[in-house]
């Protein structure tokens, strides 16, 4: 019982958004309010990642337009 206890949790880096009137960009953790510093304005944007991400989006089959209710016609085939 006594090792759980000197386990801390991992810290929280803060993320970093951009204000949606004056743009500049804020670093907000976890608890803190979304509000810009700079001039107070609530609407806030992530800023985009720089690290890769692949999505598989699409995954074309064959017979897949039918099975989904779109025409024959609607993939240019």
């Amino acid at each position: 019982m006594d090792a759980q206890k000197d386990v801390q949790p991992p810290k929280q880096q803060p993320m970093i958004y951009i204000c949606g009137e004056c743009h500049t960009e804020n670093e907000i953790k976890a608890r803190d309010p979304i509000r810009c510093r700079e001039c107070g304005y609530r609407i806030m944007y992530k800023k985009r990642t720089k690290r890769c991400i692949l999505l598989n989006i699409f995954r074309f089959e064959i017979g897949a337009e039918t099975s989904v209710g779109v025409s024959p016609g609607f993939y240019g085939s």
